[in-house]
């Protein structure tokens, strides 16, 4: 049931609202990251969790998420998730200790996760087929282009002239306002039999958030602590049986039907490497640019324009580069220029100029991401049945968020383990930050290998010549929008 004209604009405005507080939770996070340190006293691994604790939770219930909103309906979920998560917002503003903070910051992302399935459902829903739908869909992806520079340049300018907490308390207000309109102005959605994969859910959730755990710990007690050992066991145990167990599930969260497809599985791979170095290079770029540069807050925040810039410009203009080449180029381009913008800045030193080593391989850098978030979404969503296109862009999203914080873990010991010959403080984290960036460029080594290895076979005509991949049953190459929308709302988070 599509809502009543005059209303269209505030049922907008509400989804909106929540998909906002989703978009800029990530780059507010990343704008106030050293002061966020220097207040609670993280060590310089613990810093991670600030991010991994969220990342964790949102990606790993997010099919849980969806499932909710089939099952309960898509309006009583968007209020649950967008309610979760303001309260956990002001939690997260009103964190005294590191525990206090990442055990908020989990809570967020299972609010987010509850709320971000729904933010496109109920825009379909909302809106009839036509140029208001299509109005719709392109203010909700323009908003995913200027919402990471809006949270770190919003995150700069709080951090620096109030406190870092009110970038999440910001949060409060906005989330209150949706959740009092939501039930007057929103159309509850239709309700679907099956049940909850709580157990699965779970078991992924914790499995990866024990690997996760593990990695991190080895940093400082070394890969033959007990605690690091136990982590790894327990977290390959439950990933383990939650895989036995989604093979035999009646309505799985994650069909492994999906994965039989070799360019599927293969964008599934990228994707987790590729967001793995996209959330590590704000990571760690922050640091520098505050820590080495001497930036402030705003001035970091600000640094980052040219490579969102660059990822806007790249992903607004992959449609009409699609209609020239093969989404599996622009997968294969968009994995190599980010790899290029990488490697170019692990050079950093304390002596390295904005212009040429840091704003330079930004851009290099941005135009991989916008290639490569859009034809890897593509790429996974590929020879997908209409009744899994749902569970594949989940699928998509779940990499995308894991990867983020497994790949974040595995660099952090690397950034630990650097710069035992510095000398001073900038000398040090500059030496770190480099290390660190120097083994993302090997992950997006991984990725690369994987895009190229996990095209389509190509296949003669009978002259001989190759024109591209024959259509087959499995492996056309339509972009589910709907699904595929859901994760772009991710690109820099």
């Amino acid at each position: 049931m599509t809502s009543p004209p005059e209303h269209r604009g505030v049922v907008l405005a509400i989804i909106l609202a929540g998909y906002l507080l989703i978009l800029i939770d990530v780059s507010i996070l990343m704008s106030a990251l050293p002061r966020i340190d220097a207040d609670l006293g993280f060590s310089d691994t613990g810093l991670s969790w600030a991010q991994n604790a969220y990342t964790l939770t949102f990606g790993g219930l997010l099919l849980l998420g969806a499932r909710a909103g089939d099952l309960l309906g898509r309006r009583r979920t968007f209020i649950a998730g967008i309610t979760l998560f303001t309260v956990a917002s002001l939690a997260v503003g009103l964190a005294h200790s590191p525990a206090g903070m990442i055990a908020a910051r989990a809570v967020q992302g299972v609010g987010a996760a509850t709320l971000a399935p729904s933010t496109l459902a109920l825009l379909s829903t909302s809106f009839p087929e036509g140029p208001q739908r299509t109005r719709a869909m392109a203010a909700y992806g323009a908003l995913a282009g200027i919402g990471t520079s809006l949270g770190l340049i919003l995150g700069g300018v709080l951090t620096e002239t109030l406190s870092w907490r009110y970038g999440f308390f910001l949060n409060v207000p906005v989330g209150l306002a949706a959740i009092v309109a939501a039930p007057r102005y929103l159309h509850e959605t239709g309700r679907h039999a099956g049940r909850l994969d709580l157990p699965g859910a779970l078991s992924s959730t914790l499995g990866a958030g024990a690997l996760v755990f593990g990695i991190v710990h080895s940093a400082d007690a070394g890969w033959g602590s007990p605690t690091t050992i136990a982590s790894m066991l327990v977290g390959l145990t439950l990933v383990t049986v939650f895989v036995a167990n989604q093979a035999h599930a009646a309505q799985p969260l994650m069909p492994l039907r999906l994965f039989a497809s070799r360019r599927r599985a293969g964008a599934y791979a990228a994707r987790f490497l590729f967001n793995g170095v996209l959330v590590s290079f704000f990571f760690f770029m922050t640091q520098y640019l505050q820590g080495v540069s001497g930036y402030s807050p705003l001035q970091a925040g600000l640094a980052f324009l040219p490579v969102t810039a660059a990822a806007f410009a790249a992903a607004a203009v992959t449609p009409r580069l699609g209609a020239r080449l093969s989404n599996d180029t622009l997968a294969v381009a968009g994995c190599a220029a980010m790899l290029a913008g990488t490697a170019w800045m692990s050079g950093v030193s304390v002596s390295t100029g904005y212009l040429a080593g840091i704003a330079l391989p930004m851009i290099v850098f941005g135009i991989g991401q916008g290639l490569g978030l859009s034809s890897l979404t593509s790429a996974g969503m590929a020879g997908v049945a209409p009744r899994d296109a749902g569970v594949a862009g989940g699928l998509v999203n779940v990499a995308h968020h894991l990867g983020g914080a497994v790949c974040l873990g595995i660099l952090v010991t690397v950034f630990d383990a650097a710069g035992s010959n510095a000398s001073g403080a900038r000398s040090l984290l500059a030496d770190r930050v480099s290390a660190a960036l120097t083994a993302a460029t090997v992950l997006l080594i991984l990725a690369l290998a994987v895009t190229l290895i996990a095209r389509p076979r190509r296949q003669p005509t009978a002259s001989g010549d190759t024109h591209g991949p024959a259509p087959t049953a499995e492996e056309p190459d339509p972009t589910r929008a709907s699904a595929a929308a859901l994760i772009e709302h991710h690109a820099a988070a």
